[in-house]
Protein backbone atom coordinates (compact mmCIF):
# COMPACT_ATOMS: atom_id res chain seq x y z
CA UNK A 1 0.00 0.00 0.00
CA UNK A 2 2.66 2.20 0.65
CA UNK A 3 4.43 1.73 -2.99
CA UNK A 4 1.03 2.37 -3.95
CA UNK A 5 0.29 5.81 -2.38
CA UNK A 6 3.66 7.19 -3.23
CA UNK A 7 3.20 5.98 -7.16
CA UNK A 8 0.06 7.82 -7.08
CA UNK A 9 1.73 10.87 -5.13
CA UNK A 10 3.15 11.67 -9.18
CA UNK A 11 0.05 11.79 -10.31
CA UNK A 12 -1.76 13.76 -7.89
CA UNK A 13 1.32 16.08 -8.29
CA UNK A 14 0.84 16.35 -11.99
CA UNK A 15 -3.04 16.65 -12.07
CA UNK A 16 -3.15 19.12 -8.97
CA UNK A 17 -0.29 21.73 -10.14
CA UNK A 18 -1.48 21.85 -13.38
CA UNK A 19 -5.02 23.09 -11.80
CA UNK A 20 -3.05 25.18 -9.55
CA UNK A 21 -1.13 26.85 -12.34
CA UNK A 22 -3.97 27.39 -14.18
CA UNK A 23 -6.72 29.10 -11.75
CA UNK A 24 -3.82 31.34 -10.38
CA UNK A 25 -2.63 32.08 -13.95
CA UNK A 26 1.02 31.90 -12.84
CA UNK A 27 3.91 33.35 -14.80
CA UNK A 28 4.36 30.73 -17.38
CA UNK A 29 7.47 27.89 -17.42
CA UNK A 30 6.95 25.20 -19.51
CA UNK A 31 9.01 22.56 -17.37
CA UNK A 32 7.16 23.36 -14.07
CA UNK A 33 4.82 19.94 -14.35
CA UNK A 34 8.33 17.90 -15.20
CA UNK A 35 10.20 18.99 -12.24
CA UNK A 36 7.15 18.33 -10.19
CA UNK A 37 7.17 14.61 -11.36
CA UNK A 38 10.93 14.46 -10.79
CA UNK A 39 10.87 15.51 -7.21
CA UNK A 40 8.02 12.95 -6.48
CA UNK A 41 9.84 10.45 -8.59
CA UNK A 42 12.87 11.08 -5.54
CA UNK A 43 10.29 10.79 -3.31
CA UNK A 44 9.12 7.34 -4.16
CA UNK A 45 12.43 6.02 -5.20
CA UNK A 46 14.55 7.60 -2.65
CA UNK A 47 17.05 8.59 -5.27
CA UNK A 48 19.05 12.11 -5.46
CA UNK A 49 18.25 13.95 -8.60
CA UNK A 50 20.36 17.32 -9.57
CA UNK A 51 17.93 20.04 -11.58
CA UNK A 52 19.68 22.94 -13.41
CA UNK A 53 16.48 25.01 -13.92
CA UNK A 54 17.63 27.79 -15.70
CA UNK A 55 15.17 30.29 -13.56
CA UNK A 56 14.75 32.11 -10.17
CA UNK A 57 13.84 30.67 -7.67
CA UNK A 58 10.45 31.99 -7.57
CA UNK A 59 9.95 31.12 -11.08
CA UNK A 60 9.72 27.42 -9.72
CA UNK A 61 8.82 26.92 -6.18
CA UNK A 62 5.55 25.15 -6.85
CA UNK A 63 7.24 22.92 -8.51
CA UNK A 64 8.57 21.43 -5.92
CA UNK A 65 6.80 22.70 -2.94
CA UNK A 66 4.08 20.61 -4.27
CA UNK A 67 5.15 17.22 -4.28
CA UNK A 68 6.87 18.27 -0.58
CA UNK A 69 2.98 19.44 0.61
CA UNK A 70 1.54 16.17 -0.69
CA UNK A 71 3.61 13.70 0.52
CA UNK A 72 2.83 11.97 3.77
CA UNK A 73 7.04 12.31 4.12
CA UNK A 74 8.66 14.20 6.67
CA UNK A 75 10.80 16.49 4.33
CA UNK A 76 13.93 18.98 4.40
CA UNK A 77 13.59 21.87 2.45
CA UNK A 78 17.28 23.73 2.58
CA UNK A 79 16.87 27.43 0.81
CA UNK A 80 18.96 30.76 1.77
CA UNK A 81 16.84 32.51 4.90
CA UNK A 82 16.15 35.68 2.79
CA UNK A 83 13.53 33.80 1.04
CA UNK A 84 12.17 32.10 4.50
CA UNK A 85 9.62 35.22 4.95
CA UNK A 86 7.61 34.82 1.54
CA UNK A 87 7.75 31.24 1.82
CA UNK A 88 6.37 31.37 5.27
CA UNK A 89 3.94 33.89 4.51
CA UNK A 90 3.04 33.54 0.60
CA UNK A 91 3.63 30.74 -1.04
CA UNK A 92 3.25 28.01 1.12
CA UNK A 93 0.14 28.98 2.87
CA UNK A 94 -1.51 29.73 -1.05
CA UNK A 95 -0.38 26.64 -2.16
CA UNK A 96 -1.96 24.39 1.02
CA UNK A 97 -4.91 26.19 0.58
CA UNK A 98 -5.44 25.20 -3.08
CA UNK A 99 -4.63 21.96 -2.10
CA UNK A 100 -6.23 21.54 0.95
CA UNK A 101 -3.49 20.06 2.59
CA UNK A 102 -2.26 21.26 6.65
CA UNK A 103 1.46 19.99 6.29
CA UNK A 104 3.43 21.35 9.32
CA UNK A 105 5.60 23.74 8.54
CA UNK A 106 8.27 24.02 10.91
CA UNK A 107 11.26 26.14 10.93
CA UNK A 108 14.89 25.67 12.08
CA UNK A 109 14.17 26.94 16.03
CA UNK A 110 11.37 24.12 16.98
CA UNK A 111 12.38 20.86 18.37
CA UNK A 112 11.93 17.54 16.40
CA UNK A 113 9.91 15.39 17.68
CA UNK A 114 6.85 13.26 17.37
CA UNK A 115 3.92 15.40 17.03
CA UNK A 116 5.60 17.24 13.74
CA UNK A 117 6.58 14.12 12.33
CA UNK A 118 5.55 14.33 8.53
CA UNK A 119 6.38 17.98 8.58
CA UNK A 120 8.05 19.92 5.94
CA UNK A 121 11.09 21.79 7.78
CA UNK A 122 12.26 24.84 5.83
CA UNK A 123 16.54 25.58 7.32
CA UNK A 124 18.88 27.73 6.14
CA UNK A 125 21.90 26.02 4.15
CA UNK A 126 24.19 27.28 6.96
CA UNK A 127 22.12 25.56 10.00
CA UNK A 128 22.35 22.58 7.81
CA UNK A 129 25.69 21.94 6.71
CA UNK A 130 26.54 23.58 10.49
CA UNK A 131 24.27 20.18 11.63
CA UNK A 132 26.06 17.76 9.41
CA UNK A 133 29.60 19.19 9.19
CA UNK A 134 30.00 20.31 13.00
CA UNK A 135 28.70 18.01 15.41
CA UNK A 136 28.72 14.52 16.47
CA UNK A 137 25.25 13.81 16.91
CA UNK A 138 22.71 15.50 14.32
CA UNK A 139 19.67 17.45 15.17
CA UNK A 140 18.14 16.77 11.97
CA UNK A 141 17.11 13.59 10.81
CA UNK A 142 18.16 12.10 7.30
CA UNK A 143 14.74 12.72 5.85
CA UNK A 144 15.01 13.50 2.31
CA UNK A 145 16.06 16.72 1.39
CA UNK A 146 15.28 19.47 -1.18
CA UNK A 147 18.56 22.08 -1.70
CA UNK A 148 17.56 25.34 -2.85
CA UNK A 149 20.23 27.45 -5.04
CA UNK A 150 22.76 24.33 -5.37
CA UNK A 151 24.95 26.47 -7.14
CA UNK A 152 25.99 28.28 -4.15
CA UNK A 153 26.38 25.13 -2.27
CA UNK A 154 30.61 24.74 -2.55
CA UNK A 155 30.78 28.27 -1.11
CA UNK A 156 28.43 27.79 1.71
CA UNK A 157 30.66 24.62 3.11
CA UNK A 158 33.46 26.75 3.00
CA UNK A 159 32.07 29.64 4.64
CA UNK A 160 31.07 27.09 7.22
CA UNK A 161 34.68 25.18 7.26
CA UNK A 162 36.35 28.36 7.68
CA UNK A 163 38.01 29.04 11.10
CA UNK A 164 38.88 32.42 11.81
CA UNK A 165 41.27 34.10 14.83
CA UNK A 166 39.80 37.17 15.73
CA UNK A 167 40.75 39.90 17.75
CA UNK A 168 38.36 38.74 20.67
CA UNK A 169 40.34 35.45 20.45
CA UNK A 170 43.62 37.62 21.01
CA UNK A 171 42.32 39.10 24.02
CA UNK A 172 40.92 35.73 25.79
CA UNK A 173 44.21 34.08 25.26
CA UNK A 174 46.03 36.78 26.83
CA UNK A 175 43.75 36.15 29.83
CA UNK A 176 44.55 32.49 29.48
CA UNK A 177 48.25 32.72 29.57
CA UNK A 178 49.35 35.49 31.90
CA UNK A 179 52.36 34.47 31.71
CA UNK A 180 53.51 34.10 28.51
CA UNK A 181 51.74 37.50 27.90
CA UNK A 182 54.87 39.12 26.10
CA UNK A 183 55.61 36.22 24.18
CA UNK A 184 51.96 36.60 22.68
CA UNK A 185 52.30 40.00 22.30
CA UNK A 186 55.75 39.81 20.44
CA UNK A 187 54.16 37.32 18.11
CA UNK A 188 51.11 39.47 17.55
CA UNK A 189 53.11 43.03 16.91
CA UNK A 190 55.47 40.99 14.21
CA UNK A 191 52.32 39.75 12.43
CA UNK A 192 50.32 42.96 12.50
CA UNK A 193 53.53 44.54 10.96
CA UNK A 194 53.80 41.59 8.37
CA UNK A 195 49.95 41.84 7.75
CA UNK A 196 50.02 45.51 7.46
CA UNK A 197 53.09 46.21 5.35
CA UNK A 198 51.49 44.64 2.23
CA UNK A 199 50.83 46.95 -0.09
CA UNK A 200 46.84 47.99 -0.04
CA UNK A 201 44.39 45.87 -2.84
CA UNK A 202 40.56 45.39 -3.29
CA UNK A 203 39.83 42.61 -1.36
CA UNK A 204 41.88 43.51 1.94
CA UNK A 205 43.11 40.32 2.28
CA UNK A 206 46.03 38.70 2.03
CA UNK A 207 47.90 35.24 1.86
CA UNK A 208 49.81 34.27 4.75
CA UNK A 209 53.67 33.59 4.08
CA UNK A 210 56.06 30.91 5.96
CA UNK A 211 57.49 33.63 7.99
CA UNK A 212 53.73 34.34 9.29
CA UNK A 213 52.71 30.54 10.05
CA UNK A 214 56.04 30.17 11.83
CA UNK A 215 54.91 32.99 13.78
CA UNK A 216 51.61 31.37 14.14
CA UNK A 217 53.16 27.46 15.05
CA UNK A 218 54.90 29.34 18.14
CA UNK A 219 51.56 30.52 19.08
CA UNK A 220 50.08 27.36 18.83
CA UNK A 221 52.81 25.92 21.07
CA UNK A 222 51.84 28.16 23.78
CA UNK A 223 48.01 27.71 23.94
CA UNK A 224 48.44 23.55 23.29
CA UNK A 225 46.63 22.85 26.12
CA UNK A 226 43.25 24.81 25.39
CA UNK A 227 43.53 23.83 21.47
CA UNK A 228 40.09 22.13 21.51
CA UNK A 229 38.84 26.00 22.54
CA UNK A 230 40.45 27.49 19.53
CA UNK A 231 38.76 26.00 16.47
CA UNK A 232 41.30 28.35 14.09
CA UNK A 233 44.50 25.64 15.13
CA UNK A 234 42.22 22.54 15.36
CA UNK A 235 43.03 21.34 11.61
CA UNK A 236 46.67 22.94 11.83
CA UNK A 237 48.60 23.05 8.50
CA UNK A 238 46.57 20.50 7.10
CA UNK A 239 47.43 20.30 2.94
CA UNK A 240 43.73 21.09 1.67
CA UNK A 241 43.53 24.35 3.38
CA UNK A 242 44.65 27.76 2.39
CA UNK A 243 45.40 30.10 5.35
CA UNK A 244 44.83 33.96 4.78
CA UNK A 245 44.07 37.37 6.75
CA UNK A 246 41.36 40.11 6.12
CA UNK A 247 42.73 43.28 7.68
CA UNK A 248 41.24 46.49 8.44
CA UNK A 249 43.30 49.50 7.89
CA UNK A 250 41.52 52.18 9.90
CA UNK A 251 41.41 50.15 13.13
CA UNK A 252 44.49 47.95 12.69
CA UNK A 253 42.82 44.83 13.29
CA UNK A 254 42.72 41.37 11.35
CA UNK A 255 40.95 38.57 11.47
CA UNK A 256 43.27 35.37 10.91
CA UNK A 257 41.31 32.77 8.80
CA UNK A 258 41.66 29.08 7.47
CA UNK A 259 39.51 28.00 4.37
CA UNK A 260 39.20 24.73 3.18
CA UNK A 261 40.75 24.36 -0.66
CA UNK A 262 38.22 21.26 -1.53
CA UNK A 263 34.85 20.09 -0.07
CA UNK A 264 34.57 16.94 -1.59
CA UNK A 265 35.63 15.54 0.83
CA UNK A 266 33.93 16.97 3.90
CA UNK A 267 30.53 16.97 1.71
CA UNK A 268 30.84 13.08 0.46
CA UNK A 269 29.70 11.14 3.16
CA UNK A 270 26.29 13.33 3.56
CA UNK A 271 24.71 12.46 0.46
CA UNK A 272 24.90 8.48 1.66
CA UNK A 273 22.34 9.51 4.54
CA UNK A 274 19.23 10.95 2.24
CA UNK A 275 17.81 11.28 -0.97
CA UNK A 276 18.68 14.84 -2.05
CA UNK A 277 17.18 16.85 -4.61
CA UNK A 278 19.90 19.82 -5.79
CA UNK A 279 18.23 22.74 -7.83
CA UNK A 280 19.77 25.36 -9.55
CA UNK A 281 19.45 27.75 -12.12
CA UNK A 282 22.86 27.18 -13.34
CA UNK A 283 25.32 24.25 -12.08
CA UNK A 284 27.34 23.41 -14.65
CA UNK A 285 27.89 23.85 -18.21
CA UNK A 286 26.93 20.08 -19.20
CA UNK A 287 23.54 18.29 -18.25
CA UNK A 288 25.34 15.72 -16.64
CA UNK A 289 27.22 17.72 -14.64
CA UNK A 290 30.23 15.96 -13.98
CA UNK A 291 32.50 18.85 -12.92
CA UNK A 292 30.09 19.82 -10.29
CA UNK A 293 29.31 16.51 -9.38
CA UNK A 294 33.12 15.90 -8.85
CA UNK A 295 33.35 19.14 -6.47
CA UNK A 296 30.61 18.48 -4.14
CA UNK A 297 32.12 14.55 -4.21
CA UNK A 298 28.55 13.00 -5.12
CA UNK A 299 29.78 9.63 -5.87
CA UNK A 300 26.54 8.38 -6.91
CA UNK A 301 25.57 6.40 -9.48
CA UNK A 302 21.68 6.35 -9.75
CA UNK A 303 22.10 10.06 -9.88
CA UNK A 304 19.46 11.65 -12.05
CA UNK A 305 20.50 14.57 -13.59
CA UNK A 306 18.72 17.23 -16.01
CA UNK A 307 19.03 20.48 -17.43
CA UNK A 308 16.24 22.60 -18.56
CA UNK A 309 17.46 25.28 -21.02
CA UNK A 310 15.77 28.81 -21.90
CA UNK A 311 13.08 28.65 -24.72
CA UNK A 312 14.65 29.99 -28.31
CA UNK A 313 11.51 31.76 -28.66
CA UNK A 314 10.33 33.81 -25.66
CA UNK A 315 13.96 33.65 -23.73
CA UNK A 316 16.27 34.91 -25.27
CA UNK A 317 18.65 38.08 -24.87
CA UNK A 318 19.78 40.66 -27.49
CA UNK A 319 23.71 40.68 -26.93
CA UNK A 320 25.53 43.44 -27.99
CA UNK A 321 29.13 42.90 -28.13
CA UNK A 322 30.85 45.67 -29.83
CA UNK A 323 34.61 44.67 -31.36
CA UNK A 324 38.04 46.57 -31.64
CA UNK A 325 37.56 47.14 -27.99
CA UNK A 326 40.81 47.59 -26.05
CA UNK A 327 41.29 44.95 -23.28
CA UNK A 328 40.31 45.37 -19.72
CA UNK A 329 44.15 45.54 -18.93
CA UNK A 330 44.98 48.66 -20.95
CA UNK A 331 45.30 52.06 -20.12
CA UNK A 332 42.81 53.18 -22.95
CA UNK A 333 39.87 50.76 -21.47
CA UNK A 334 38.97 53.18 -18.96
CA UNK A 335 37.99 55.81 -21.15
CA UNK A 336 36.40 54.16 -24.16
CA UNK A 337 34.00 52.45 -21.15
CA UNK A 338 32.60 54.92 -20.22
CA UNK A 339 31.75 56.42 -24.02
CA UNK A 340 30.60 53.14 -24.82
CA UNK A 341 28.39 53.31 -21.25
CA UNK A 342 27.17 56.71 -22.32
CA UNK A 343 26.43 55.61 -25.38
CA UNK A 344 23.69 53.06 -24.62
CA UNK A 345 22.18 55.09 -21.57
CA UNK A 346 21.18 57.81 -24.54
CA UNK A 347 20.20 55.24 -26.61
CA UNK A 348 18.24 53.65 -23.94
CA UNK A 349 16.79 56.99 -22.20
CA UNK A 350 13.44 56.48 -23.95
CA UNK A 351 12.33 53.45 -22.44
CA UNK A 352 13.31 54.85 -18.80
CA UNK A 353 13.28 51.38 -17.17
CA UNK A 354 15.85 50.26 -15.25
CA UNK A 355 19.72 49.61 -16.32
CA UNK A 356 22.58 48.09 -14.43
CA UNK A 357 26.17 48.12 -14.99
CA UNK A 358 28.40 45.46 -13.20
CA UNK A 359 31.94 46.13 -12.77
CA UNK A 360 34.46 44.31 -10.68
CA UNK A 361 37.15 46.78 -10.29
CA UNK A 362 36.56 48.62 -7.18
CA UNK A 363 38.47 52.08 -8.39
CA UNK A 364 36.93 51.93 -11.54
CA UNK A 365 33.29 51.50 -10.00
CA UNK A 366 33.55 54.34 -8.11
CA UNK A 367 34.73 56.69 -11.33
CA UNK A 368 32.24 55.30 -13.86
CA UNK A 369 29.60 55.92 -10.78
CA UNK A 370 31.12 59.48 -10.22
CA UNK A 371 30.77 60.61 -13.67
CA UNK A 372 27.27 59.05 -14.89
CA UNK A 373 26.18 60.96 -11.67
CA UNK A 374 27.56 64.27 -12.98
CA UNK A 375 25.13 63.78 -16.22
CA UNK A 376 22.19 61.19 -14.82
CA UNK A 377 21.98 62.83 -11.23
CA UNK A 378 19.98 60.72 -8.74
CA UNK A 379 19.47 58.23 -11.28
CA UNK A 380 22.58 56.25 -10.70
CA UNK A 381 23.39 54.36 -7.47
CA UNK A 382 26.38 53.05 -6.79
CA UNK A 383 25.92 49.63 -4.47
CA UNK A 384 22.67 50.66 -3.38
CA UNK A 385 18.99 49.07 -4.65
CA UNK A 386 16.34 51.54 -5.52
CA UNK A 387 12.74 50.38 -6.82
CA UNK A 388 12.58 53.56 -9.28
CA UNK A 389 12.07 52.79 -12.53
CA UNK A 390 14.40 54.62 -14.08
CA UNK A 391 17.15 53.64 -12.10
CA UNK A 392 21.06 53.44 -12.79
CA UNK A 393 21.89 50.60 -10.28
CA UNK A 394 26.37 50.35 -10.74
CA UNK A 395 27.31 47.53 -8.95
CA UNK A 396 29.45 44.24 -8.72
CA UNK A 397 28.83 41.03 -9.24
CA UNK A 398 27.99 39.66 -6.35
CA UNK A 399 25.92 42.47 -5.16
CA UNK A 400 23.79 41.68 -8.61
CA UNK A 401 23.31 38.43 -7.45
CA UNK A 402 22.63 38.46 -4.23
CA UNK A 403 19.66 41.87 -4.50
CA UNK A 404 18.35 40.77 -8.23
CA UNK A 405 15.13 39.08 -7.14
CA UNK A 406 14.30 42.36 -5.42
CA UNK A 407 14.77 44.69 -8.54
CA UNK A 408 12.82 45.45 -11.30
CA UNK A 409 13.77 43.87 -14.44
CA UNK A 410 16.50 45.62 -16.10
CA UNK A 411 15.96 46.50 -19.86
CA UNK A 412 20.10 46.98 -20.25
CA UNK A 413 22.54 45.19 -18.37
CA UNK A 414 26.21 46.32 -19.26
CA UNK A 415 29.04 43.94 -18.11
CA UNK A 416 32.20 46.15 -18.37
CA UNK A 417 34.54 43.07 -18.00
CA UNK A 418 33.91 39.08 -17.89
CA UNK A 419 33.52 37.77 -14.40
CA UNK A 420 36.75 35.75 -14.39
CA UNK A 421 37.84 35.78 -11.03
CA UNK A 422 41.04 37.80 -10.27
CA UNK A 423 44.86 36.47 -9.60
CA UNK A 424 45.06 39.56 -7.67
CA UNK A 425 41.98 38.08 -4.79
CA UNK A 426 44.71 36.09 -2.71
CA UNK A 427 42.27 33.62 -1.91
CA UNK A 428 41.59 33.23 -5.94
CA UNK A 429 45.01 32.48 -6.31
CA UNK A 430 45.58 30.07 -3.51
CA UNK A 431 42.87 27.86 -5.02
CA UNK A 432 44.89 28.17 -8.63
CA UNK A 433 47.88 27.30 -6.72
CA UNK A 434 46.37 24.32 -5.29
CA UNK A 435 45.05 23.55 -8.93
CA UNK A 436 48.29 23.58 -10.27
CA UNK A 437 49.67 21.03 -7.69
CA UNK A 438 47.17 18.60 -8.59
CA UNK A 439 48.19 19.48 -12.45
CA UNK A 440 44.83 20.04 -12.80
CA UNK A 441 43.92 23.28 -16.01
CA UNK A 442 43.05 25.81 -13.14
CA UNK A 443 41.31 27.75 -15.74
CA UNK A 444 39.54 25.49 -17.47
CA UNK A 445 38.93 23.53 -14.13
CA UNK A 446 38.49 26.60 -11.78
CA UNK A 447 38.31 29.89 -13.18
CA UNK A 448 36.07 29.92 -17.08
CA UNK A 449 33.38 27.78 -15.32
CA UNK A 450 33.06 29.88 -12.57
CA UNK A 451 32.59 32.81 -14.74
CA UNK A 452 30.40 31.45 -17.10
CA UNK A 453 28.07 30.37 -14.45
CA UNK A 454 28.57 33.80 -13.02
CA UNK A 455 28.09 35.07 -16.54
CA UNK A 456 24.57 32.96 -16.66
CA UNK A 457 23.22 33.96 -13.57
CA UNK A 458 23.85 37.73 -14.40
CA UNK A 459 21.33 37.51 -17.45
CA UNK A 460 19.00 35.73 -15.76
CA UNK A 461 16.27 38.10 -15.35
CA UNK A 462 16.86 39.87 -18.65
CA UNK A 463 15.32 36.44 -20.55
CA UNK A 464 11.76 37.47 -19.16
CA UNK A 465 11.80 40.51 -21.06
CA UNK A 466 14.56 39.60 -24.62
CA UNK A 467 16.39 42.27 -22.48
CA UNK A 468 19.72 43.80 -24.16
CA UNK A 469 22.80 42.53 -22.45
CA UNK A 470 26.69 44.59 -23.58
CA UNK A 471 29.89 42.85 -22.52
CA UNK A 472 32.26 45.43 -23.41
CA UNK A 473 35.06 42.84 -22.99
CA UNK A 474 37.21 42.16 -26.30
CA UNK A 475 38.35 38.73 -24.81
CA UNK A 476 34.59 37.18 -25.69
CA UNK A 477 36.01 38.06 -29.63
CA UNK A 478 39.44 37.30 -29.26
CA UNK A 479 40.24 34.82 -26.79
CA UNK A 480 39.85 30.79 -27.56
CA UNK A 481 37.31 30.32 -24.69
CA UNK A 482 34.88 33.16 -26.22
CA UNK A 483 33.13 30.31 -28.04
CA UNK A 484 32.62 28.67 -24.91
CA UNK A 485 30.99 31.42 -23.12
CA UNK A 486 28.63 31.93 -26.14
CA UNK A 487 27.61 28.86 -26.12
CA UNK A 488 26.25 29.17 -22.52
CA UNK A 489 24.85 32.26 -23.21
CA UNK A 490 22.87 30.50 -25.90
CA UNK A 491 19.91 31.47 -26.75
CA UNK A 492 20.49 35.30 -27.94
CA UNK A 493 20.89 37.46 -30.78
CA UNK A 494 23.95 38.82 -31.57
CA UNK A 495 24.50 42.49 -32.49
CA UNK A 496 27.78 44.35 -32.97
CA UNK A 497 26.04 48.19 -33.79
CA UNK A 498 23.16 49.74 -31.82
CA UNK A 499 21.33 52.95 -32.93
CA UNK A 500 17.96 54.51 -31.47
CA UNK A 501 15.47 52.13 -32.99
CA UNK A 502 17.34 49.09 -31.09
CA UNK A 503 15.04 49.71 -27.98
CA UNK A 504 12.06 50.07 -29.77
Amino acid sequence: MRIRALTLLEANVHHQLRRFLREKQQPLWSHHLTMARLVSRTLRLQRSTLIQTGRPILCYCYSYLTPALLSDQSIILVVPTAFHKRLFEEEIPQLQKWLGTNKPIISADQHFSSDNLGGLWIISPERWLSDRLLTSQTVFPPFPTLIEQAENLADWTTQILTFRLTFQDWQEISQFYEDALNDIREIRVKLTQSFFSHPPNPYHCYLLDENDLFLLEQLKQIVEDKIHLIPFFQQWKQENRLYWVKIQRQTGHFTLQSSPLEVASYLTPIWQQQPIVLMGSFLDQEKEAQRYQNRLGLQQKDLLCLKFTPHRQNEYISLYLPDKLPLPNTPEFQGILQAQINHLLKICQASNQPIVILIEDVPLQAQVGSYLAAQWGTRVQVNRISTENNTILVCCRNFWQQHQTHFPVPRLLIMATLPIPSLENPRVAGQVAYYKQKRMDWFRSYLLPTAISHLQRAVMPLRETQGLVAILDNRVNNRSYGSTILTALDPYVRMNYLDENSFS
